[in-house]
């Protein structure tokens, strides 16, 4: 075993991880330990925007976990993709830029999270962003490592979409992430030069000369280590045997909503049942460790066209157009592989009356079947449609004491009835948009026939195919002391222990209404400024 000494010790180099790991460096006296369990994200692959790392099995850049039967889902396991690369999932994702409402915001400030209100937050949205469209204003903002741009060559279908959402009263807004979010749109992508900027290559690449920060990659975490309840470094494999690199100061997790929860219970700290029962000495008796999964349901429903203007597909011709394409990204980094497929959407009420959007459109010009994974001869195109803030939540817990083990997922989808009423609405305004007098010309077929009208068959195929939009969250809930399942402060300071913070999406009260890619790289450059701080003050 070799043993190494830093300043700061930063496991996960995903989106809340990257942010953490640059900015903590910044100061050249400052020494930085960055852990990531996957490998480079230097690959053709994931660099070209659509990438089809999502859709692959584990083995490439895809962690490519499964929920337990979901009850809801009629008994299915869920499909849940997680990066397994340098960026994390920021690597794999469909690259689409959105924040979330500012009642989300204002809503953790509300639970006794002092500092988390959208006014407090929107310096930090803005900091890490370099939007190309709309530089330094009141929303956004200009120098940021993250590049936020419009798609090069997007789809006349967009504005087929936003035409015929415009027709059922969904105005269009020209920011969605600016003074109100409601309304129709093309999605703003987090992409540069037609190439993917995931929270690696905006933050990590150009400073990984820096002879203050060390990355190891292909270092799957073993255990946090402590001496009494102070948390002073991280054991990883290495690939033959387990290492430790030491923390003189703090040690951070960012290893998402299923990493973070899964390394505290190997580590002692979580529910003190759970633990016992795998054999594992309690450290600390922390119940909300692993509960209060939150994630976004999502509903697609692909058709298939006989008339494919502006649709991508599988067939001969399109093999043709795609090696042409190909040829032209190489050379010019344009043309139709800057597509993300995800390129229009929305945001919507299911009732005006309703203060904020619950419902999220993502309109995708191709046919998207089981997260793609499901491939049909033909063109087409699809539209998904998710419930914002599910009522629905559910837990991570370990399947064994092995750290190589996946966790046990269970988000309990549907749980609560309220989710799938809403779903149910949310189906038939989707259906009035995609099978409006607009897309007549398409000659656009169900592959997956359903009677509008009837709700129970809206509500069977829901749980016949619906799952994750991939934004899990929650697990290691922020909140005040009277909260027993709180497992960060405000301060992202685990309780009950010193040295341990954790930054990433597993630390939201409550999960966005939106994409939750943003929101996590927002909150890891929050959590270097306070580590920051607070080093200043000792």
């Amino acid at each position: 075993m070799t043993q190494s000494v830093f300043d700061y010790v930063v496991v996960g180099g995903g989106s809340g991880g990257c942010p953490v790991a640059a900015r903590l460096s910044e100061d050249p006296q400052v020494s930085v330990c960055l852990l990531e369990a996957g490998g480079s994200d230097k690959k053709l692959l994931v660099q070209a925007p659509p990438g089809v790392v999502v859709m692959l099995r584990e083995g490439f850049h895809n962690w490519s976990f499964e929920t337990v039967p979901q009850p809801g889902l009629n008994g299915r396991k869920g499909y849940q993709p997680r990066g397994k690369t340098l960026g994390g999932s920021s690597s794999i994702n469909g690259m689409v830029y959105v924040r979330g409402h500012r009642w989300d915001y204002d809503h953790w400030d509300s639970l006794g999270n002092p500092g988390w209100s959208y006014d407090e937050v929107l310096p930090y949205f803005k900091k890490s962003e370099n939007n190309e469209r709309f530089g330094e204003n009141e929303f956004h903002g200009a120098g940021g490592p993250l590049n936020v741009a419009e798609l090069k060559s997007p789809s006349p279908l967009c504005e087929v979409f936003m035409s015929a959402a415009q027709a059922q009263g969904i105005a269009r807004t020209d920011d969605y992430n600016g003074r109100e979010q409601d309304g129709c749109f093309r999605y703003q992508v987090t992409q540069k030069n037609g190439e993917r900027c995931s929270a690696a290559k905006g933050y990590l690449w150009p400073v990984l000369g820096r002879d203050n920060l060390r990355l190891y990659l292909n270092a799957p975490f073993h255990s946090l280590i402590f001496e009494g309840k102070r948390c002073v470094g991280v054991r990883y494999h290495d690939g033959k045997q387990i290492q430790e690199v030491r923390a003189r100061r703090e040690v951070i997790l960012a290893a998402g909503a299923f990493g973070s929860p899964q390394a505290l219970m190997l580590s002692g700290i979580g529910p003190a049942e759970e633990l016992t029962r795998l054999g594992i000495p309690v450290l600390l008796d922390l119940p909300g460790v692993g509960q209060n999964l939150q994630d976004h349901i999502d509903y697609t429903v692909p058709y298939k066209v006989s008339h494919p203007e502006g649709c991508l597909g599988l067939t001969l011709g399109s093999s043709v157009k795609l090696a042409a394409a190909a040829v032209e990204w190489a050379g010019k980094r344009s043309g139709m592989l800057t597509t993300n497929f995800a390129e229009a959407g929305a945001f919507l009420r299911s009732d005006p009356a309703l203060s904020k959007p619950d419902l999220q459109m993502v309109f995708v010009t191709a046919v998207v079947d089981d997260h793609g994974r499901h491939l049909h001869w033909g063109y087409g195109y699809s539209c998904h449609i998710e419930v914002l803030r599910p009522k629905s939540s559910g837990r991570v817990t370990l399947r064994s004491r092995d750290p190589l083990d996946a966790p046990v997922i269970d988000p309990r989808f549907f749980d609560r009835r309220e989710d799938i009423e809403l779903l149910i609405q949310a189906a038939k305004i989707q259906a009035r948009i995609l099978e409006s007098e607009h897309f007549a010309r398409f000659g656009a077929q169900l592959i997956y026939p359903v009677d509008w009208n009837d709700d129970r068959q809206i509500e069977q195929d829901i749980r016949n195919r619906a799952d994750t939009q991939y934004h899990p969250v929650g697990t290691c809930k922020m909140g005040p002391a009277s909260d027993p399942l709180a497992v960060v402060d405000e301060r992202l300071r685990v309780r009950g222990v010193e040295g341990l913070r954790i930054a990433d999406a597993s630390i939201m009260p409550s999960i966005t209404g939106g994409n939750t890619n943003a929101p996590t790289i927002m909150i890891g450059e929050k959590a270097a400024d306070m580590l920051k701080e607070d080093a200043r003050r000792q």
